[in-house]
């Protein structure tokens, strides 16, 4: 986290007017979270970001559930997202990630333990993020395990959460559970 306090603060049930409810409505029934409650100050953006991010985070992502997860996270530790990065943690625990693995994506792609693909995967995170361009070797690389249909999923993954990063980081956007943040990533000023 790098704030102490939003910049833009989440809206509360009392001041969601109609526009932010409809933009809301799709989470009907189900716990909204603060990055949503926060975009719902721009409706029309929201609307927007979740049709894009449910094509990244569905099944017709041609990345499986466990690598998509490896690169999210990866993207957000680059990004020093905590907000991300906690979130995260618990998806990709839920889509096989070990709490070692998630641990290992703090550190270089040659830390041992992945395999190859994997380690073709955060390498691919870590030039997205430095150049924003995956070299020509390394694609070719990846071409090993992922077809282009998954190497162009790679590169909207990484995109669609560098962008969300941004947004978390540059908001302020709390956690849910200022418990669930890792300590590596909060860069929050100390109270006075």
């Amino acid at each position: 986290m790098r704030l102490a306090t939003p910049r833009i603060a989440p809206l509360s049930d009392a001041e969601l007017d109609t526009e932010a409810r409809a933009a809301l409505s799709a989470f009907e029934g189900q716990r909204v979270l603060n990055i949503f409650r926060t975009l719902a100050r721009a409706p029309k953006a929201l609307t927007a970001f979740l049709a894009w991010g449910s094509y990244v985070l569905s099944r017709r992502n041609a990345l499986p559930p466990r690598e998509r997860e490896i690169v999210i996270l990866r993207v957000g530790w680059l990004c020093r997202s905590g907000y991300e990065f906690a979130q995260h943690r618990r998806i990709g625990l839920e889509a096989g990630l070990t709490p070692a693995e998630v641990e290992r994506l703090k550190q270089s792609p040659d830390a041992p333990g992945w395999s190859e693909a994997e380690r073709a995967l955060i390498r691919a995170c870590d030039a997205l993020h430095a150049d924003q361009f995956i070299p020509q070797d390394l694609w070719t690389e990846l071409g090993r395990w992922f077809d282009d249909k998954a190497r162009m999923d790679l590169v909207f993954t990484v995109g669609q959460y560098t962008q969300v990063s941004m947004i978390l980081n540059s908001f302020g956007v709390p956690l849910e559970d200022p418990a669930d943040l890792d300590p590596a990533l909060d860069f929050r000023p100390p109270n006075p």
